[in-house]
């Protein structure tokens, strides 16, 4: 069967005009956002100040989907099987797209089957302790660790979160032997650290820094190269005797790969909007977040760098699934 060049050349045109009016009419439905972590978690806190604003501007519904459970892998395998149509988002943190590579055998990989649509959000996490703990810093936790080595406990929210490695590389930066415990969410860890149940936690600044600033938990340092303008006066760990330490979270929007290119360029433009206004700046900040918005070929950019820096840390700390 023979197609003439005009005509072939005709069916081009059509699909692009076609894909064309697709972009400038969505969204016409309710769009699905999943988020691979528990209710109340960091990434759901973004997610819908993220989806409420987005509500605001086109008029449809935003629905928050959690799906937690397998360090993320869950929903976001069920994302990835969702259809290419721009109405099933993924919101991710850097735990699925640099940790997990290294940790499991996923069915997915992020820049093959996802289409990185922005970056929302960047935080460093914060250390916190016990309040309870006889410790006031981290030179502190270091000697009481040395003193009785295997006797603390660290909680994270399973080896797939960055919690995990941000532990270890702590253990070996600091040469302790803290007991790693896996919740399946760092926010049920914090709240078994609350209870004393676990000395230390690797938290994300947004359910941690409420209940330092309470005094329920006690803050001991940010995981940053350097200090962060959100809490100014909260140290790094690496300028309190652990030289070298430093990881940073950040979170995204993925689309489907395969969705029409004016989709995922309304989807980023509608993005960066929300994360440019101020209330949203400024209500980030109060959870210890920094608002940020980029590319998306940056954020692919983002994506190869932090998962071949999470590679050589899980490989030299010796990190593994347990």
């Amino acid at each position: 069967m023979r197609i003439s060049l005009p005509a072939a050349v005709a069916s081009i045109l059509a699909l692009g005009l076609a894909h064309a009016a697709l972009g400038q009419s969505y969204p016409t439905k309710p769009i699905r956002m999943i988020v691979p972590w528990n209710p109340g978690g960091t990434s759901d806190t973004i997610a819908r100040i993220l989806g409420q604003k987005m509500n605001e501007t086109w008029g449809q519904p935003v629905v928050i989907d959690t799906r937690a459970g397998a360090s993320g892998i869950i929903g976001t395998e069920i994302a990835m099987r969702a259809p290419a149509d721009g109405y099933t988002l993924l919101h991710a943190n850097m735990s699925q797209w640099a940790t997990n590579p290294s940790l499991y055998k996923t069915g997915y990989d992020t820049l093959r089957d996802f289409a990185p649509v922005s970056m929302v959000a960047t935080a460093p996490q914060l250390l916190v302790v016990y309040p309870g703990l006889p410790v006031k810093s981290v030179q502190d936790l270091i000697q009481l660790a040395k003193a009785k080595p295997g006797e603390l406990n660290f909680g994270s929210g399973g080896a797939g979160t960055l919690a995990y490695p941000a532990g270890e590389l702590f253990k070996a930066l600091a040469g302790v032997n803290l007991v790693h415990v896996p919740y399946k969410g760092t926010i049920l860890a914090l709240t078994d650290l609350l209870g004393g149940r676990v000395q230390v936690v690797f938290s994300d600044m947004p359910i941690a820094l409420p209940h330092a600033r309470t005094g329920k938990a006690r803050a001991l340092a940010v995981t940053s190269a350097k200090r962060t303008p959100l809490v100014p006066d909260m140290p790094t760990v690496a300028e309190s005797g652990v030289p070298g330490y430093a990881l940073e979270n950040s979170w995204g929007v993925f689309a489907r790969i395969g969705v029409p290119r004016q989709i995922v360029g309304k989807l980023n433009a509608e993005i960066v909007r929300v994360h440019n206004l101020q209330e949203v700046k400024d209500r980030y900040a109060t959870f210890g977040l920094e608002s940020v918005s980029s590319t998306p070929e940056r954020f692919a950019e983002v994506i190869r760098a932090d998962a071949a820096k999470f590679s050589k840390i899980i490989t030299a700390t010796g990190a593994k699934v347990e």
